[in-house]
């Protein structure tokens, strides 16, 4: 279709239904979900009353377990319609007091609960052995207790881990303050293209602009967006740092050595993992400062700037995904997977999983959602760009994901990890790139593919890894007491950009302020898990085209396993090795390959 085609809307309420998630799957209407969270203020007290008797025997503990499975679901299922109806517009105070309303019901809930670990821990390994071979159901449960029982030095006595489940309400404050202030509050001035005419700047056009051929409107559109951040660098570096001092205050209360440590150990992943994707990708940091000499050269500047970094630099038909040939082209490319899956995409499809359309007052970017025993539903801003068509089939991973290992497992193992939350996601965008790049018709559009597969690889594993360092080392300097003021923030992270991208692109003072629009830093060390998802995609995907049966039969097999086993067990029964960092080495190495082939390609080579 025509990009001049393309819908737009100012009003919710103007989209066709076939293009809005279904959320009646959730709830029918808002009124069943008020009744909900009315009737699960009784949660507290219910597992107030367990304290007493459920660590007494095996069918108690069975009991109380079972309870638990249940009162979980009940909270997915209310906070899956409640924080999805907020999303649909952040300007409704409806719903942003029922999130207020179901965080607090979590938090009372979490506090009233807080006995159980304390008492696990303090039960004998002999008296656990003997419930598990009096009562078998019981066993079904057991690396769920065992995960718990593994933490037991960071686990306090009941009255100090009920404090601290009171204290998460406040602890998701930070997070709240920058989704209202980012998504709510604010606005962009209009960007100016070099023939003049305004373009809006919304957080779902801003990607598209930066990627427009007219420099001048991609140099316009950067000015409007970290224009409007410097005005509040003051306030996001204080929410910023609230964030990382409720996180300090955590990791402390429970004897860790850091917040990071807090937040991998009940994940099992070893710090020498994260640690170890930052090495690496400094080691290969010459092959990012290579790329983007290149793409200095093939865009003739010299030097490059920031508002130059997602350019195509390959000149091809100008293209416009409509939402339904997306989809037809997502269908494509998942085909490897196998009939059932893409048949069940394709029911995806058709029950409405995907909020499709920017609004004013939606949350940005995409995202996937579901708790157990709930339909998936996916957020999008689908601007009709092959950058969407990309999104749109990495949401449709962890949406499946979600769906595969909640109809496999049951409740207590269908969440699977964050480590290995991305990779079904990167995955499917990986079968993607090959799908595109088989059905190439001639060099350019090769070129071109090269190009977005190179931007990927910075996209996704150095950009993402250099976002981790940026974590990990001002969370580290908050620790110490050192300065996280917007000063100190910026500087870091303009010292990290230089580092990262080398000297081909020229570094300014705005670029310095993009910590403050990053919404991952609020998600407790989460992203680095989209570079070590990256170059496990990077293995599985390939394995999948070039073995077929076996390796999908084992990818599937992943995708259904939840958190039955720790994730670095699960990639590995997939045919990936993250533990000794093999899987990131290979995927920089291809990377390297593939900036060859596009110097190649583009008659650029040095």
């Amino acid at each position: 279709m025509k990009k001049s085609d393309f819908p737009t809307y100012q009003h919710r309420e103007d989209i066709p239904e076939r293009y809005t998630w279904d959320i009646a799957s959730v709830f029918a209407s808002v009124e069943d979900c008020v009744k909900a969270i009315t009737d699960a203020q009784g949660l507290p007290e219910a597992y107030a009353a367990w304290e007493s008797k459920a660590l007494h025997s095996a069918q108690e503990l069975l009991g109380y377990l079972r309870f638990d499975d249940e009162a979980e679901l009940t909270l997915d299922r209310i906070g899956e319609y409640v924080f999805r109806r907020a999303d649909e517009d952040h300007t409704i105070s409806r719903f942003q007091d029922l999130k207020s309303q179901v965080v607090a019901l979590s938090a009372r809930t979490s506090a009233a609960a807080a006995w159980f670990e304390p008492a696990l821990m303090a039960l004998d390994d002999a008296t656990l052995e003997g419930w598990y071979q009096e009562l078998p159901a019981l066993a079904k449960y057991r690396r769920a207790l065992d995960k718990v029982r593994a933490l037991r030095d960071h686990v306090l006595p009941p009255a100090e881990e009920a404090l601290l489940a009171k204290a998460q309400e406040m602890a998701a404050g930070p997070g709240q303050v920058f989704s209202m202030l980012n998504d709510a509050d604010l606005t962009f001035p209009d960007a100016i293209d070099s023939q003049g005419k305004a373009h809006h700047v919304t957080h779902g056009s801003y990607g598209v602009l930066l990627q427009d051929k007219d420099r001048t409107l991609r140099e316009s559109a950067y000015h409007s967006v970290y224009g409007t951040y410097d005005k509040i660098k003051n306030t996001s570096a204080a929410v910023l740092g609230s964030q990382m001092k409720q996180l300090a205050f955590f990791a402390d209360a429970r004897h860790y050595g850091s917040s990071l440590e807090a937040s991998l150990a009940p994940t099992e992943i070893p710090l020498s993992v994260y640690d170890g994707l930052i090495d690496a990708v400094h080691q290969n940091a010459p092959t990012m400062h290579r790329y983007m000499s290149l793409r200095a050269r093939a865009l003739g500047l010299s030097p490059a700037r920031y508002w130059d970094v997602y350019v195509p630099i390959v000149d091809t038909p100008e293209r416009c995904y409509s939402f339904e040939e997306a989809c037809d082209l997502m269908l494509d490319a998942l085909a490897p997977l196998g009939e059932d899956y893409v048949a069940q995409v394709r029911k995806a499809i058709d029950e409405r999983w995907y909020d499709v359309y920017e609004t004013p007052g939606k949350a940005s970017g995409a995202y996937s959602s579901g708790g157990r025993g709930v339909r998936p539903l996916i957020l999008l801003n689908f601007q009709g760009a092959l950058e969407d068509v990309f999104t749109l089939v990495h949401e449709t991973g962890h949406s499946m994901h979600t769906f595969l290992t909640n109809r496999a497992q049951p409740t207590r193992y269908a969440a699977y990890e964050m480590f290995v939350a991305e990779v079904a996601s990167t995955t499917n965008e990986m079968l993607l790139m090959h799908h595109l790049f088989d059905h190439a018709t001639d060099d350019a559009m090769r070129a071109f593919l090269l190009d977005h597969l190179c931007n990927q690889f910075k996209s996704t594993l150095y950009r993402q890894t250099m976002f981790a360092e940026f974590e990990r080392d001002a969370n580290g300097a908050s620790a110490k007491g050192e300065g996280t003021g917007a000063d100190a923030l910026s500087e870091r992270y303009r010292a990290l950009n230089d580092l990262y991208y080398g000297p081909a692109n020229v570094s300014d003072g705005e670029i310095a302020l993009e910590w403050s629009r990053i919404p991952h830093f609020y998600y407790n060390y989460y992203v680095y898990v989209y570079a070590t998802s990256f170059a496990a995609a990077v293995a599985l995907s390939e394995r999948i085209l070039r073995e077929g049966e076996p390796a999908r039969k084992r990818y599937l097999e992943f995708l259904s396993s939840g958190n039955s086993r720790p994730p670095i067990d699960l990639l590995a029964g997939a045919g990936v090795d993250m533990a000794s960092g093999v899987a990131v080495s290979e995927a920089l190495a291809s990377f390297a390959q593939t900036v060859e082939r596009l110097e190649r390609l583009l008659a650029l080579t040095d």
